[in-house]
């Protein structure tokens, strides 16, 4: 999760602009209307990506709970001006997923959205992230940081929550029954 660089534009755009245009190699999300262009991530940001996508997906896969997402899925979360953000991992519950699921970007938010801390972030970029997200209709939020291996967990009205990784992280209402230790988030790949 890297908020990069604002570029700017004639004008603000729109999430249809958005998704027209090309970055190769590049994320690319759309803040009010302007253009937020950030570097791939970092392999540990993707092997703790990795992680906890494998973790929740197979839970939500097991229960028939919905779907589960990768980065760069973009969701549309306000309008005029428009802003699409791409969580790390998103998770959306079967009953919310359209019929037929979109081919562009989604037009709400997701159930659950989780974000790595990559070392570029700052305190700003990541309440910006989570102000989005939550304020758009996300019940939970979980946000990861490799170093100290600890999950913050956002809910709507409520103080953040800290957790360590030899502390337990659970799906709540939003993915019910999904209960993993959060050190197996943080988990290395192995060398054998």
């Amino acid at each position: 999760m890297q908020e990069g660089a604002r570029v700017t534009t004639e004008g603000l755009l729109t999430a249809e602009d958005l998704e027209r245009m090309s970055f190769p190699d590049k994320r690319v999300e759309l803040v009010e209307g302007g253009l937020l262009v950030r570097e791939p991530a970092g392999f540990r940001h993707g092997v703790v990506a990795a992680n906890l996508l494998r973790l929740v997906a197979a839970h939500v896969e097991a229960h028939g709970l919905g779907v589960v997402l990768a980065a760069e899925t973009g969701y549309v979360l306000r309008r005029r001006p428009d802003t699409v953000r791409d969580p790390d991992v998103s998770f959306v519950r079967s009953e919310r997923i359209p019929d037929p699921p979109p081919v562009s970007f989604a037009e709400f938010a997701p159930d659950l959205a989780a974000e790595i801390v990559s070392p570029s972030n700052t305190r700003a970029d990541i309440e910006a992230r989570v102000r989005d997200l939550l304020a758009a209709g996300t019940r939970l939020m979980w946000v990861f940081d490799p170093d100290p291996e600890t999950v913050t967990i956002y809910r709507p009205g409520r103080a953040p929550e800290v957790r360590t990784a030899e502390e337990f992280l659970d799906g709540e209402d939003v993915i019910p029954g999904f209960r993993c230790r959060i050190a197996e988030v943080f988990r290395r790949p192995s060398r054998t």
